[in-house]
């Protein structure tokens, strides 16, 4: 990638840091020789016993479920960093509020789920009669089951140490080069989506209904959350933004219209050719420009040297520059001060 993608370590004012910690129980105790009698069984150094369920694994399934819920909310707002997400500081009551509502659901079924819990074990073991005993000296309180599964999480800003006497050892610590990947993560995170995208709504398909717009959306979304991490990203976002103006708002999608949407996942999927043609849009070709560059390119993968080429010898009018609105002076797409 000849363009560089570093995000500032000033990116740091505008964003907030989330751990998440949700702990789930498995209703797993390990299988002991005691379970087996008096066997031979390998040494421990080849072989190693497994575990046992001492409850239905359907009956925890939500709790997998709400985690799987939270983590996705957050990475649609939000990027990988410190363990955690980096979130646009201005989305925190948002994030909040939607954390809250799972939560508030995983505890309403984790009461549901304790009240039953001793019938449920109880069936558990009469379901699997011949194996009572190995299951029955396992078996937990609830007490126990209600300490391990939590649901909880913290929101806390991150800043460089200034004024320390060692500055340099400080600086090396590693924060700097985690924020500086924060633009690159974002880039590749999106390149995910698009790819998942990809194959599970435009692969092959001749017309698509407005329901195949949803994960765009998305995406757009979270690069508008987060313009100021990189200077690439708001011209994605005009990217994205440009595509979907373009669309009716009603009916099938399909012919040129489908064929522009093909081409802009493939290139959402690939984060260099998706820096290469951002780059573009800050030299001043327009989102427009892009869009029929990408147009014209080849499905299903449109590469950087593809759209360079298309960008490069289209005729002057298709060409048309375009002046960037400056960033100081009403932009359209925050930069936070950034670039």
């Amino acid at each position: 990638m000849d363009t560089p993608v570093l995000s500032d370590i000033r990116v740091l004012d505008n964003i907030l840091a989330v751990n998440l910690n949700v702990t789930l129980w498995s209703a797993r105790k390990k299988l002991t020789l005691e379970d087996f009698g008096h066997v031979d069984l390998p040494p421990e150094d080849l072989a190693s016993l497994g575990s046992k369920r001492i409850a239905p694994p359907e009956s925890l399934r939500i709790f997998g479920t709400l985690k799987a819920r939270a983590f996705s909310f957050l990475d649609r707002h939000g990027i990988r960093f410190l363990g955690g997400w980096a979130v646009p500081e201005d989305k925190a009551t948002e994030i909040v509020q939607e954390l809250t509502v799972i939560r508030d659901d995983f505890f309403a079924h984790k009461e549901v789920f304790l009240a039953e819990y001793d019938g449920l074990v109880r069936d558990w073991i009469a379901k699997h009669a011949d194996w009572a005993n190995i299951l029955a000296n396992a078996t937990v309180g609830s007490d126990y089951v209600r300490a391990r599964l939590g649901f909880a999480w913290q929101f806390y800003k991150v800043a460089p140490l200034m004024g320390h006497p060692d500055t340099e050892t400080m600086a090396a610590s590693g924060l700097y080069e985690e924020v500086e990947q924060l633009g690159a993560t974002l880039f590749t995170e999106i390149a995910k989506s698009a790819d998942e995208t990809w194959r599970k709504v435009y692969a092959g398909r001749t017309e698509v209904t407005h329901k195949a717009l949803s994960p765009l959306r998305t995406m757009y979304q979270k690069l508008m959350g987060l313009t100021f991490v990189e200077p690439h990203v708001a011209p994605v976002a005009e990217i994205v933004q440009m595509a979907l103006s373009r669309l009716p708002r009603k009916g099938t999608i399909t012919g040129t219209d489908l064929l522009m949407l093909q081409g802009l996942v493939c290139l959402l999927r690939d984060p260099d050719a998706l820096i290469e043609h951002s780059q573009k849009v800050i030299e001043g070709y327009g989102p427009a420009t892009v869009l029929d560059a990408v147009l014209r390119a080849p499905l299903p993968e449109a590469s950087p040297d593809d759209l360079g080429e298309l960008l490069d010898e289209s005729d002057e009018e298709s060409l048309e520059r375009v002046a960037l609105p400056d960033p100081g002076a009403g932009a359209r797409i925050p930069s936070m001060g950034l670039w």
